[in-house]
């Protein structure tokens, strides 16, 4: 028996578990039982077929032998099941444990979530078919350790001083013997046990040194047809697989276990079985390894699914599945990412894994004729490895009203996305950056399983574009990186159009309305306002933005609703020559500015006043009314078009030569169309109900007292209760809210003071 002292990093472990991949596929938790299910016509292969076989996603690989393998569920499904190369057939497995032999035999127990905890087991020939050889531990008082053959499993007896024996425990017919492996010390503990391989297995362990206080861990290779050892290594901890950071496997001509240096670099001790002769492989990384063994080739990767631990952490890109030899030049690559290795039949390895050109599945790892390791899909899951957009999963349309979620969807979780989303109009654009994760309550921008969305309240909440919430067109750019370093990045570009229930007398565009006002020295000024549900008014939104100077020019400005169909508030002013002038409020947003005003016509110095705001005409557009000298009413229908906003006016009234203020209000009555209030001299206040067709039922009074305001403004609905709201300024700067009821007997309800223009230190002639 060769022994050799390696000089190691001491790492703590606890090796109470079982040995990782090449050491064995543990004891696996299971409910399943023997009962073979059709397999589609198209998985029918063998495992060097041209056509892989199909392999279940998100399904792992727990074992595999020559003529097929076993699959484990995800962690939120239940059932074990051995998929045959010939014909792609399944067998389930009707046990609480499974564990792998190595070969086509599989191992089941009774043991709760572990196999070591099985009373009775029984090994299952998948090759042959037939009654499963039942072997109970319970009854010899040994606990299991690793199923190695058809008939025998290796055990372990623990004595009173909790040191344990290793036993290779056989059942012929109905005789069950036991024997006593020789050559491992009679202090060993926490023993585990590779697979079977060629009559040979890889026992670990640790045996407690008195003198240093520490323990010495070993690796023996053990000949089952004598019982025997034949040659013991002392490794690092790291070649115990229980502490997820390393690995012990062998091939027929080699040893292999994980080794620390004291720089904390990883490497691979492989040893020689002829000569014992021990050669260093430097990986030179830290991190947890997974690995195996061909001949001398050392494969190692970090373990991880493709979709992560769903944290959404970032630790670096994964270790590929790399081989390096001893000779080797440097490593090559295998896999783009594996999440686990076991031993494979006639001395191959099998990953479960992916490349990026040939995607998720099961690979067979075997040495090609250059004496190299190549890769070969053996099943497939159908997925891609890396990570792919499959479409952005909301509506060209979108109406802002309802508060719309944008979605995306990936191919899997784990990336990071890069979002940006502009309004091409304003040029105003919302950026952001986040990672996703499922774990707890899961990533605020993951609606479910691989689909990206945000929603626009949270755009809104982020970003004075989704404050803003103009309408129109808006150009997304969304690009997502894999957290795992498995891939490239995907990126897609895409728009859509917003939309959204016009609002009389939003200017800003963003939902609530806004108030112009034009002080003594003829600047105008925007006000933004919000309703305060504790006061039960409106209040300002911010502060007040000047507008300009020079708006004296005009002698009367009204705010006439959306007349360019772009969703926001637009106004009209006539100069003193009489030509009406459209200021569109769409594209101010939060500037300072207007764009350039647009020419209506002329002609207009023949009207007393005008309005607008209310849909008279039942089309959807606000339309504009105005009153002669002569005291005719006349309609100017709205067409939506910025070039030339009304129809050519008709007559729809007369007698409107007592009022001294009209508005338009909206449909505060309940009617089918919007609606005019108008103040005669004495200061009583008069309700015109729109019937629409452009004309009014007769006029009902809703009080006096109204003289006591410079202007009224029809707000919209400024309390957001759906009913259109009235604001009634006065001199000094007294101002009101009247709610609207919806009730044409009673329209408005009681007036609460607003302090939306209040504080400015100016008094206003005139608000819009």
């Amino acid at each position: 028996m060769n022994s050799a002292r390696i000089t190691r990093r001491r790492v703590s472990a606890a090796v109470t578990t079982v040995l990782a991949v090449t050491l064995g596929a543990g004891a696996l938790a299971v409910p399943a039982t023997a009962a073979p299910t059709p397999a589609p016509a198209a998985a029918a292969a063998g495992v060097t077929a041209d056509a892989p076989l199909t392999f279940p996603q998100r399904a792992g690989l727990a074992a595999a032998g020559k003529t097929g393998f076993l699959t484990s569920p995800p962690w939120w499904e239940s059932g074990y099941r051995w998929i045959r190369y010939a014909d792609g057939s399944t067998t389930a497995f009707d046990a609480t444990t499974v564990d792998s032999t190595g070969s086509d035999v599989v191992v089941s127990g009774d043991g709760e979530y572990e196999m070591n905890r099985s009373k009775v087991v029984k090994l299952h020939d998948m090759a042959t078919g037939g009654a499963p050889v039942a072997i109970d531990l319970g009854a010899l008082k040994l606990t299991y350790v690793k199923g190695v053959s058809r008939d025998s499993v290796l055990a372990k007896a623990t004595r009173e001083d909790r040191t344990e024996e290793v036993r290779l425990v056989t059942r012929t017919g109905a005789a069950v013997t036991q024997k006593t492996i020789t050559g491992i010390p009679t202090g060993a503990r926490g023993v585990l046990s590779s697979v079977a391989r060629d009559g040979s297995v890889l026992v670990s362990y640790y045996v407690w040194d008195e003198g240093s206080g520490a323990s010495k861990e070993h690796l023996s290779l053990v000949d089952l047809a004598t019982a025997s050892v034949v040659t013991t290594h002392e490794t690092d901890p790291a070649a115990f697989l229980s502490n997820t950071w390393g690995f012990s496997a062998f091939s027929d001509t080699h040893l292999a276990w994980s080794e620390w240096k004291d720089d904390s670099r990883q490497g691979v001790v492989v040893a020689d079985r002829a000569t014992g002769a021990e050669t260093r492989v430097d990986l030179g990384r830290t991190e947890s390894l997974t690995g195996g063994l061909l001949g001398s080739w050392v494969m190692y990767a970090e373990p991880s699914a493709l979709e992560g631990d769903g944290l959404g952490g970032s630790g670096g890109p994964l270790i590929p599945l790399m081989a390096k030899s001893p000779t080797s030049d440097g490593p090559l690559k295998l896999l783009d990412y594996t999440q686990r290795i076991v031993p494979g039949p006639d001395g191959t390895l099998l990953a479960r894994g992916g490349t990026l050109d040939r995607g998720e599945g099961i690979y067979r790892i075997a040495l090609g004729a250059d004496g190299k390791p190549a890769a070969e899909l053996v099943a497939s899951t159908g997925e891609p490895t890396k990570l792919t957009y499959l479409g952005a999963q909301f509506p060209g349309t979108l109406d802002l009203d309802t508060d719309p979620t944008l979605k995306w969807q990936l191919s899997r979780n784990n990336a990071n996305i890069d979002l940006k989303i502009t309004h091409r109009r304003t040029g105003k654009t919302f950026t952001t950056t986040f990672g996703l994760y499922t774990e707890s309550a899961g990533s605020p921008y993951l609606c479910r399983d691989n689909v990206v969305c945000i929603s626009w309240s949270t755009i809104a909440d982020e970003s004075q574009m989704g404050k803003d919430a103009h309408i129109g067109d808006y150009d997304w750019s969304f690009k997502a990186t894999p957290q795992n370093g498995v891939g490239p990045a995907v990126e897609a570009t895409g728009s859509f159009r917003a939309v959204k229930t016009s609002a009389p007398h939003d200017i800003k565009d963003n939902g609530t309305p806004d108030l112009l006002a034009r002080d003594a020295q003829g600047v105008l000024w925007r006000t933004d306002t919000t309703y305060d549900a504790t006061k039960k008014s409106l209040v300002r939104s911010g502060g007040r933005i000047r507008v300009g100077g020079g708006w004296q020019a005009y002698d009367r400005i009204e705010a006439v609703g959306d007349i360019a169909v772009r969703g926001s508030a637009d106004f009209v002013a006539r100069d003193r020559d009489g030509v009406l002038w459209m200021y569109n409020g769409a594209d101010t947003g939060y500037d300072v500015t207007f764009p350039p005003r647009t020419r209506i016509g002329g002609g207009w110095n023949t009207y007393t006043r005008f309005t607008g705001g209310s849909d008279l005409t039942g089309d959807g557009r606000a339309d504009l009314v105005a009153t002669d000298k002569a005291g005719v009413l006349w309609l100017y229908k709205s067409t939506g078009s910025l070039t030339a906003p009304f129809a050519a006016r008709k007559k729809i009234g007369h007698g409107w030569g007592g009022y001294n203020q009209i508005t338009a209000t909206g449909n505060i009555g309940g009617g089918p169309a919007g609606d005019l209030v108008a103040r005669d001299a004495s200061g009583t206040l008069w309700l015109y109900l729109g019937t629409g067709n452009g004309t009014f039922a007769p006029r009902t009074r809703i009080g006096g007292g109204w003289n006591a305001y410079t202007d009224t403004v029809g707000i919209g609905d400024g309390n957001k209760d759906g009913r259109p709201d009235l604001y009634a300024y006065g001199p000094g700067g007294a101002a009101y809210f009247y709610p609207g009821t919806g009730n044409y007997k009673a329209p408005f309800g009681s007036r609460v003071s607003s302090g939306a223009l209040l504080g400015d230190g100016v008094s206003y002639n005139g608000t819009y």
